[in-house]
């Protein structure tokens, strides 16, 4: 289980998360909501290492994760999808895909095909550039590279931003799948209320860099939700 307790992030003399808890478990899907900036990608890169958080701690299998490099954690099981994507332009597919072997040990430095059963479109594009790729055909290819590492921590930032309604689909069912294999937390930020909604097994709603709601997804009130994500 992922458990992330009262941890304080700054930037410079800017304080971006006061006090957030947060916990996410094998099995399930956690939505973090909220309008920008309010924290939510800050949680994320703090959770993943990539921003050094004040206090607090985030413990996930039992150990505490706090000055760990990102690719340490990354030998633990964290895999982070983040926003924008940033896949390689310049390299192929494969090759983009095998950059998610550096955590792991070199008798599991291969692509499972359970990737190409997700999304068959990078199998037919293997010896593409990820730059000629569509964006919603490098987000696929984003998440196929997390999964490349067998993460048991999966970590997701806006995957449907900007990506066309088919694709979001493909998405969701990929996310769903993997949920369903039991061994695999899944923590998401997403401005598409509905999307995370039902996808989501529970939910944090963020507002002013701490958590104001959260619960199960069978106790939200979608209205309360939906007043912290309007503008």
């Amino acid at each position: 289980m992922l458990s992330v307790e009262s941890i304080d992030l700054f930037y410079g003399a800017a304080q971006a998360l006061r006090g957030v808890s947060l916990q996410a478990q094998p099995g399930q899907v956690t939505a973090v909501l909220g309008r920008n900036g309010v924290g939510k990608s800050s949680l994320l890169r703090a959770i993943t290492g990539v921003q050094p958080i004040r206090s607090g701690r985030i413990v996930w299998k039992g150990a505490d994760l706090a000055g760990l490099a990102p690719y340490d954690r990354a030998r633990r099981g964290v895999a982070y999808v983040p926003q924008g994507r940033e896949i390689f332009p310049l390299l192929t597919v494969k090759e983009n895909l095998e950059t998610g072997f550096a955590p792991l040990p070199r008798k599991e430095r291969f692509v499972p095909d359970e990737i190409f059963d997700l999304f068959p479109v990078l199998k037919d594009m293997l010896h593409r550039r990820g730059g000629d790729l569509s964006g919603g055909q490098q987000q696929q290819l984003a998440i196929g590279r997390a999964l490349v590492t067998r993460p048991s921590l999966l970590v997701l930032d806006e995957p449907t931003e900007g990506i066309q309604p088919s694709i979001i689909k493909d998405i969701g069912r990929a996310i769903d799948y993997l949920r369903q294999r039991g061994d695999m937390a899944i923590l998401l930020v997403e401005q598409y209320f509905e999307w995370a909604r039902d996808l989501c097994d529970t939910y944090a709603v963020m507002d002013r860099g701490q958590v104001v709601l959260a619960g199960s997804r069978g106790e939200m009130a979608e209205s309360d939700v939906r007043r912290h994500l309007s503008v």
